[in-house]
């Protein structure tokens, strides 16, 4: 911290909170105007506080390094040359040619994922004079402004859930503090967040205009830039639920029980070449290399970041084959979701980690204990089966990938508000009148 974080933060935070007033009115209701500041509060304090852990707990680590080491530079170069900075702005990251003064600096230029993150925090350091506190508010507010449309996908359509969709959005431990600082998981939960509002409102609500393509097209473009295995995931349960929102146009219950299985085919076709596409630039993601893929970063991450700090775990034996990590599948969505068990955790944040796992786990076995047929035939629901779709699928992904529980509390925190969700729409649909047709939506 510097001069700059207690001249230029305030008034970074006065703006936001500026514009944000402006903005209330269109974007709230009468009910959803009571979450709107505290949940931005929420994600600026979440910002803050990464950066004192990071600085004072850790000594260093990535949203130091994105900052101190990778937008500084960037935003030097522009005081001494602007043609310079914007060369290293529009970099791909492999291109020496008029920037090696400061990019040679960059540790993360070879990196374009990381790198991407750089060019972000740079862009924000022109406006609050490379000060990483104000930097850092300006990232939690993208996030805010995604996960606020996250939150207004499923309160449209459940308004009498908004207090539990409110926490699952916005006040989970994890996601609220791992998601607010300089890092890439707040802007890929921001995107992650515009893209599932987008997509209800195009493909579901049936509502499509240009500026609603364009922000999904970004949104993607920002996933597959960063965190290209979160698209990866995603675009097959997008897929699947818009076309099981679309299934409801059948009025005749046994044509749609007919048509459901071709539906899923087709669903899932359309997921897999999504993927393919997605993948393509991407060799490490394609999908004959995923196994090994998540053979290299299960051990690469447990290596360098859990050997000596006791909080590494291990699933089995990966050998590179897709046959052995899909073995894993089923422990790996309990690490993601259930774990560190409470007995598990070695320091703080595992604690805490623990304690909301905990959470999740009563949860989790009080609704398959107490409403188990309820559960199951929810689960046509296509919200439900959106949801929970993707929390597990993501789930399985970075719990077969990663093997440190201190790393898996960051790369888990998109499937969190999305499993919550689920849950919550699971219990409501429980309590609901039988006669409740099953792929009958709430009122928009």
């Amino acid at each position: 911290m510097d001069y700059r974080d207690f001249v230029v933060f305030p008034i970074v935070v006065a703006i936001i909170y500026l514009v944000a007033y402006t903005l209330r009115p269109s974007v709230t209701d009468e009910v959803t105007r009571r979450y709107f500041f505290p949940a931005l509060t929420v994600k600026i304090a979440g910002a803050l506080i990464v950066g004192l852990v990071y600085q004072f707990y850790y000594g260093g680590g990535d949203t130091f390094n994105y900052h101190t080491y990778g937008s500084r530079y960037v935003w030097e170069a522009f005081w001494e040359s602007p043609m310079t900075g914007f060369k290293l702005i529009f970099n791909n990251g492999y291109d020496y040619n008029g920037v090696y003064k400061y990019a040679s600096k960059i540790p993360f230029f070879r990196d374009p994922p990381s790198y991407n993150i750089v060019k972000i925090a740079a862009i924000c350091d022109l406006f609050t004079f490379s000060c990483y506190s104000a930097t850092a508010a300006l990232f939690a507010a993208f996030c805010f402004v995604g996960m606020w449309q996250f939150f207004l996908t499923f309160y449209e359509q459940y308004p009498h859930l908004h207090k539990g969709l409110a926490i699952a959005t916005f006040f989970i431990p994890s996601v609220f503090f791992w998601g607010s600082g300089l890092l890439k998981d707040t802007i890929t939960l921001g995107c992650l967040g515009i893209a599932t509002f987008q997509i209800y409102k195009i493909f579901i609500v049936r509502q499509p205009s240009l500026s609603r393509i364009t922000m999904l097209l970004l949104s993607f473009y920002g996933l597959y830039a960063i965190k290209i295995y979160i698209l990866l995931t995603f675009l097959p349960a997008a897929i699947l639920w818009v076309f099981l929102f679309n299934l409801r146009t059948i009025r005749s219950q046994a044509i749609r029980t007919i048509v459901f299985p071709f539906v899923l085919g087709i669903a899932g076709a359309l997921a897999y070449f999504a993927t393919l596409k997605a993948s393509e630039d991407n060799p490490k993601y394609a999908i004959s290399s995923l196994a090994r893929t998540a053979q290299e970063t299960a051990y690469d991450i447990r290596f360098q970041t859990g050997k000596d700090a006791g909080s590494g775990y291990t699933l089995g034996e990966l050998d590179g084959t897709l046959g052995s990590m899909l073995a894993l599948a089923p422990q790996a969505i309990n690490v993601s979701i259930f774990r560190p068990y409470l007995w598990e955790a070695r320091n703080p944040f595992m604690i805490l980690s623990a304690l909301e796992s905990f959470a999740l786990l009563l949860t989790t076995l009080y609704l398959l204990w107490k409403r188990n047929l309820q559960v199951f035939s929810a689960l046509l629901s296509p919200n439900i089966f959106f949801c929970l779709l993707f929390s597990l699928t993501f789930a399985f992904a970075v719990g077969v990938s990663t093997y440190n529980f201190g790393t898996l509390v960051r790369y888990k925190i998109p499937l969190m508000p999305f499993f919550v969700v689920g849950l919550m729409l699971m219990l409501d649909y429980s309590n609901r009148d039988r006669n409740v047709e099953v792929l009958e939506p709430t009122e928009y």
